[in-house]
């Protein structure tokens, strides 16, 4: 790409980041930043034991990794989860952002696995968090997070209307570090 095509490129990119958010952005930033505060226990980097239930039936364990960190100037969070089978390999890989729309007063998970995406409700609770995804008229999985003493704790369940929670996911992760991810070593103007 030449340097007039690169630059007529970063103005239509501006002027279009520009036209969605007229006017002074200071309020909106500062409300979406003290918004991610309710999921500040999340951050650092997490290891632990997970397993999950394949549509089959078959329990598949695997050795569960999360790194979890702040971006944007703090209004959003990013998180990366990694499941490793016992050869090694990498079995499941997401990517989650999590952000507050202060208009709206809502947090959003939007959530990259397995060739799709999704955007979800996410709420925090006093101890963690609770996540949904619709599965029809009447059922969903539902996410929910405990974190405490160092200890990241999620399950989810299948709902369908008035049968009983089937158990699908739990993971206990402890953190094992801090992390500056993925706000860390951006790309240098020179």
């Amino acid at each position: 790409m030449n340097a007039t095509i690169r630059t007529l490129v970063g103005i239509a990119f501006t002027s279009a980041a520009f036209a969605q958010a007229p006017g002074d952005p200071a309020p909106l930033l500062a409300a979406q930043g003290e918004a991610m505060k309710a999921f500040a226990a999340m951050d650092g980097t997490w290891r632990g034991p997970a397993w999950t239930m394949l549509p089959s039936g078959e329990k598949r364990t695997v050795v569960q990794t999360e790194r979890i960190g702040l971006f944007l100037q703090g209004t959003v969070r990013v998180i990366e989860g990694r499941a490793y089978r016992d050869d090694g390999n990498v079995g499941f890989n997401a990517l989650g952002i999590i952000s507050f729309d202060p208009a709206k007063k809502a947090y959003n998970l939007r959530s990259y696995a397995l060739g799709r995406s999704g955007d979800f409700a996410l709420q925090p609770t006093p101890d963690g968090y609770v996540w949904e995804i619709p599965q029809g008229p009447d059922a969903l999985i539902r996410y929910t997070a405990t974190i405490k003493d160092n200890t990241l704790r999620e399950v989810g369940d299948r709902i369908a209307g008035s049968r009983p929670p089937v158990r699908i996911f739990e993971m206990t992760l402890t953190r094992i570090g801090d992390s500056d991810w993925p706000a860390a070593n951006p790309v240098p103007p020179r």
